[in-house]
């Protein structure tokens, strides 16, 4: 398995497959281009003999200098409890250091994301009702090292 940083021609790749991903929900509108070009050093694309096997996009606030933020986090469906995500994680972990806070969201209604942010040290902050616009509620997620 090779993870890497993500370039710009990897964003067709991840694209093709999100909503698949994701069980046919419509996700892939939620993940713009410019994670490929602006935070290539704190994005990663994850690949198992030249097939897409995950990714991973996120970045370092540039409010709070103690904070960094993973937008988007996936694993191919045949692979999810290998420990690529954890790994996918940590290679991000290790970019943002040493900021000591990781914030990341997920919809309630995936409870295996819950899950598994949990198992690799986040905890739940709170859930917002109108996180991504009105009725659009997210359960906001912390890791404090």
């Amino acid at each position: 398995m090779l993870i890497r940083n993500a370039e710009p021609a990897d964003y067709g790749r991840v694209i093709d497959v999100i909503d698949a991903w994701w069980g046919g929900r419509q996700m892939s509108a939620m993940l713009p281009k410019l994670f490929f070009v602006h935070f290539r050093d704190t994005s990663f694309v994850a690949e198992d003999d030249g097939e897409l096997a995950g990714f991973l996009c996120g970045f370092r606030s540039q409010t709070y200098a103690d904070e960094a933020y993973v937008h988007f986090v996936g694993v191919d469906p045949a692979r999810r409890g290998s420990g690529l995500g954890r790994e996918l994680y940590e290679r991000f972990f290790q970019a943002v250091a040493p900021r000591s806070i990781v914030r990341a969201v997920t919809s309630p209604v995936n409870e295996r994301s819950v899950e598994f942010h949990r198992a690799i040290g986040f905890e739940v902050d709170r859930v917002d009702e109108d996180y991504d616009g009105r009725g659009e509620a997210r359960v906001l997620l912390v890791r404090r090292a």
